[in-house]
């Protein structure tokens, strides 16, 4: 059995904090095991899925990236975790999306970082096509096991325009109670029989309190007024705009493995694919996967970055 990695398997990281929009965003900063502070390095920004925070997968993946030579950081998105945000656990691409480029900024003014690239797992494998393709200076970005939702396949998982409709009827009315009142509605981000929650699946990853799930920093909750910037997130349509050099990692037990055939197909720069085995969740946080996946990142970024 694979050995599953936490915060705890990984190098020792730094706490910091930058400017983004209207607020803050708090990060792990990690360094190289052989950091020099005289030498230049690629630096890459990680993020996770949604409701994520940096302690998980994008922790795993930014602690092995340092331990191949890189500075990472892996950031809470401001509304979770310990960044700044009054609308907690609302999920919105602009603002995500203005949280890579902040991310970017930092790096850049270090005087130890040589280019900058951008790192997404799951939602976040979507969320940095949207910053790539707004920012023509990102050196580099890759997904793993990324979710590239578009409208035919909303339609497909919802069970149609009705059902979708649903939900951003309920998130508009969630927004003028918050408007009004100031209170946060919220459902389950993540469960396997709920069907209230924004995700009915198996959510191994979430339920394991050895896993994501024993995060303290996490909360499995979904802000239902965020329903309609949610059901507005198309990666698919960013895809055609993004000219960095890319590489999509990826496997048939991932999510909706033919999106990610279908992104690929659509970038305008460089790029790779990568199809590995492996169930969507061992992407998270299972040694093996995370760490192959981690050898081919560190030489696509490397190799465009250094």
């Amino acid at each position: 059995m694979s050995q599953t990695l936490t915060e705890r398997s990984q190098p020792k990281s730094q706490k910091v904090s930058f400017p983004s929009g209207d607020g803050f965003v708090v990060a792990s900063l990690y360094l190289p095991e052989s950091y020099d502070s005289s030498c230049r390095y690629p630096a890459v920004v990680v993020g996770g899925s949604l409701s994520s925070v940096k302690e998980q997968m994008a922790g795993n993946y930014a602690g092995e990236l340092a331990r191949r030579g890189l500075i990472t950081l892996a950031l809470d998105y401001r509304n979770y975790g310990e960044s700044s945000g009054a609308k907690r656990q609302y999920e919105d691409q602009a603002s995500k999306t203005e949280d890579l480029s902040a991310a970017l900024i930092f790096l850049k003014g270090r005087a130890d970082v040589a280019g900058t690239g951008l790192l997404g797992i799951c939602t976040s494998g979507g969320t940095v096509l949207y910053a790539a393709a707004k920012d023509p200076s990102v050196g580099a970005v890759a997904a793993v096991a990324g979710y590239f939702p578009d409208p035919g396949l909303l339609l497909m998982m919802f069970g149609g325009e009705a059902a979708i409709e649903q939900r951003r009827a309920a998130g508009r009315e969630a927004r003028k109670r918050y408007e009004e009142t100031g209170v946060i509605e919220t459902i389950l981000a993540y469960s396997p029989t709920d069907t209230t929650a924004m995700s009915t699946s198996p959510s191994e990853y979430y339920m394991d309190p050895s896993r994501g799930g024993g995060v303290r920093a996490w909360r499995n909750e979904f802000a239902v007024m965020a329903w309609e910037p949610w059901l507005d997130f198309d990666p698919l349509a960013q895809a055609a705009h993004v000219t960095a050099p890319a590489l999509i990692i990826h496997s048939d037990g991932s999510a909706f493995p033919d999106q990610a055939r279908k992104v690929y197909e659509r970038l305008a720069g460089p790029k790779a694919l990568a199809w590995l085995e492996g169930g969507h969740y061992d992407f998270y946080d299972q040694a093996s996967t995370v760490r192959q996946s981690a050898d081919r990142l560190a030489t696509h970024f490397c190799d465009r970055l250094a």
